[in-house]
Formats: structure tokens, C-alpha cells, sequence
């Protein structure tokens, strides 16, 4: 598996180099590659997402210089924003396992246990994808895309963002949960890098070698 550190990118920026790294894997199919990387401020909406679940007005989110984007991938709306980690891991699964809801547990196992490095108890709820604290506050967002087994997009785990730009949308399309982060279960200021290295050591970890099952 190899790691690629994209910084702070354009979001369609950082989609177009996705589809890129996709070529290259259709290329060659052993080659697995996982991003990590901040946004600046950007709505996007997934295959079954409506703008509907954006709740400011666009006039509003233009003066801010918020953009909105349709994608492909799975998931309603979300948000990003610099201080939030997203990840993109980009794998062709005939190198582990061809099976889609596998590799999304796995991912949110992987957060889980990130997460508890910094003492944080996180879990998943049934039926929704993701990663949440105490089952109504959400930490870590996620969508996939999956073509020809090879992934696309990932998650979006909130470690210092603005958490008050999430009030411009219904987050995933869910009305009666919070959003929550890292720095705001700790209570105190958190280094974006220690935690950026962490993320990297558990996904080395669980997918840096061949896992076939």
C-alpha cells in the first residue's frame, strides 16, 4: 500500500487526481494507494444525497466562497473543511476481499481503533455507515465508490474543523444527530499531524499487506 500526503487541496482537484490514481491501478492491479489529505471549505453531494439537505442559502455559502459539488460517491450530504482528515483510499479489493460492505467496516474499524489511541470510545450504528460517539454524535463521515473492485472517495474524520459550517447542511441527511470532533470530545487543543501519523500507522497496518479472505 502506498501512502500519499496530498496536503490542503482543491476538492475537484483532489477528484480528478482520484480518477487518475484509478487509471493507474486498472494499470496495474496490485497497486493500492491511500490519501490522505484537508479540503477547503466544500458541500458535496452523494448518488442518493438531494440539495435539499443543504439549509443556507446559496447566496450566503457563494460569499463564503463554499462550493457545491455532486460526486459519485455513495452517502446524502457533507461537508469539508481544513482541520478535518479525509482519507481516500484508493484499492483495487481483488487484493483483499471482493466484497464492498467488508472493506467499509473495515474502515470504520480502522477509525475506531485511531480513535482510541486518543482515548476516545467510538462505535458503528446499525444501518448507518460511518463512525459515531455515544450513538448520536458523528465523528467520522463516510462514501465510497466502487468500480471494477477498485474503490474511490473514503471518509472524513473531524479532528479540529469549524464544526459550525456543518449547521449549512442536514449532515448525511440525518435530522436528529450532532456532529461532533476529536478536539471537541478532548476538550483541549490536539495536533492535526500526530493524528494524521496515527491514521497512517493503523491503515499500514490493517491494509499494507495482501489480505485475501
Amino acid at each position: 500500500m502506498e501512502v500519499r500526503d496530498w496536503g490542503l487541496i482543491d476538492y475537484n482537484e483532489a477528484w480528478e487526481k482520484q480518477r487518475e490514481i484509478v487509471a493507474e491501478i486498472r494499470a496495474d492491479r496490485k497497486k493500492n494507494v491511500f490519501v490522505m489529505c484537508q479540503h477547503p471549505s466544500v458541500i458535496t453531494i452523494g448518488r442518493s444525497g438531494t440539495e435539499d439537505n443543504i439549509v443556507i442559502n446559496p447566496e450566503i455559502l457563494e460569499k463564503q466562497g463554499i462550493s457545491v459539488v455532486k460526486n459519485d460517491r455513495g452517502g446524502d450530504v457533507t461537508l469539508h473543511n481544513p482541520g478535518q482528515l479525509v482519507g481516500y483510499p484508493i484499492f483495487n479489493l481483488d487484493n483483499y476481499k471482493k466484497d464492498l460492505h467488508w472493506f467499509l467496516r473495515e474502515i470504520e474499524d480502522s477509525i475506531i481503533e485511531l480513535l482510541r489511541e486518543f482515548n476516545i470510545q467510538a462505535d458503528v450504528l446499525k444501518g448507518l455507515t460511518g463512525v459515531w460517539i455515544d450513538g448520536n454524535r458523528k465523528i467520522c463521515a463516510m462514501g465510497l465508490h466502487c468500480s471494477d473492485w477498485i474503490t474511490s472517495h473514503g471518509f472524513a474524520l473531524n479532528i479540529k474543523n469549524n464544526l459550525d459550517e456543518f449547521n449549512y447542511i442536514i449532515p448525511c441527511g440525518i435530522r436528529d444527530k450532532q456532529v461532533t470532533s476529536i478536539q471537541k470530545e478532548l476538550g483541549t487543543d490536539i495536533d492535526f499531524n500526530l493524528v494524521k501519523k496515527v491514521c497512517k500507522e493503523v491503515f499500514e497496518k490493517r491494509f499494507g499487506q495482501k489480505i485475501i479472505a
